[in-house]
């Protein structure tokens, strides 16, 4: 997180200077031109460092979640919560069917990802109306644990050596044993507790890890996560509102 901010300072600075070299913002204190373009220099300092700041490798001590299980080590996560009044099932059943075109802003996030660009269906170029867990498995992921009722959990490699190729089907047990150098390997799961405060409210959780095998895997993989950051966490968040929002129009 301290490196997606940083980040994002930097990109804030590069922003203030480009417009302040058009009409300097008197307000801000940037009366000339020179103090803007001093400004931009100063953001893309900023950027820089952002993107080469290291990440933490953490490591769950008391493996408590299937996810645990999968990636106990990581570099680079975000973790979602909320809550809904509702069983466990209707929840569970909800995660399984709400679609891409439930989520507010995934398409518009998901086409300025892709530059754009079209392309096969993949997680970023989902089809219509077509539950957005099955689109993910069946492009790339694969389903590394499930508990119904309770924890899901899908994992797919973001990142893999030059050339290298997948030979035969990919198996929860190689994923988990995958520490070659290299690779990238990311997990998301979806998890619901019940809330010991209130009967009948359920917790719905999403978490992402990321955990990149060696060094230059976690320098490149940093840079591309803390340009992300922001439009990833707000998927995430849409996401687990339509999961929301899905298991509340099942219930009327």
């Amino acid at each position: 997180m301290p490196g997606v901010v940083v980040v994002y300072l930097g990109l804030g600075a590069i922003l203030l200077g480009v417009i302040s070299l058009l009409r300097p913002l008197a307000f801000l204190a940037i009366r000339s031109r020179r103090t803007a373009l001093a400004i931009v220099a100063l953001g893309i300092l900023v950027f820089i460092v952002g993107e080469l700041l290291p990440a933490e490798e953490i490591h769950v001590a008391a493996p408590s979640t299937r996810l645990d299980e999968f990636m106990p080590v990581y570099q680079f996560s975000e973790y979602h919560s909320t809550r809904v009044k509702a069983s466990k099932e209707n929840v569970y059943n909800a995660i399984k069917s709400v679609s891409a075109d439930e989520i507010a802003f995934f398409h518009t996030l998901v086409w300025i990802r892709r530059a754009g660009r079209s392309g096969p269906e993949s997680i970023l170029n989902p089809p219509v109306g077509q539950p957005i867990l099955d689109v993910a498995t069946r492009t790339g992921f694969i389903v590394l644990a499930e508990e119904p009722n309770h924890e899901i959990v899908l994992g797919t490699l973001v990142g893999a050596p030059p050339g290298w190729r997948l030979t035969g089907k990919p198996t929860p047990a190689g994923f988990k044993a995958l520490h070659e150098p290299g690779f990238a390997l990311a997990a998301i799961n979806f998890r619901l507790i019940d809330d010991e405060t209130e009967p009948g409210v359920v917790v719905l959780t999403t978490e992402t890890r990321v955990y990149a095998t060696d060094a230059p895997s976690r320098a490149r993989f940093a840079r591309y996560w803390r340009l992300i950051y922001p439009g990833s966490s707000l998927i995430r968040r849409m996401w687990l509102r339509a999961i929301v929002n899905r298991t509340e129009s099942s219930q009327q």
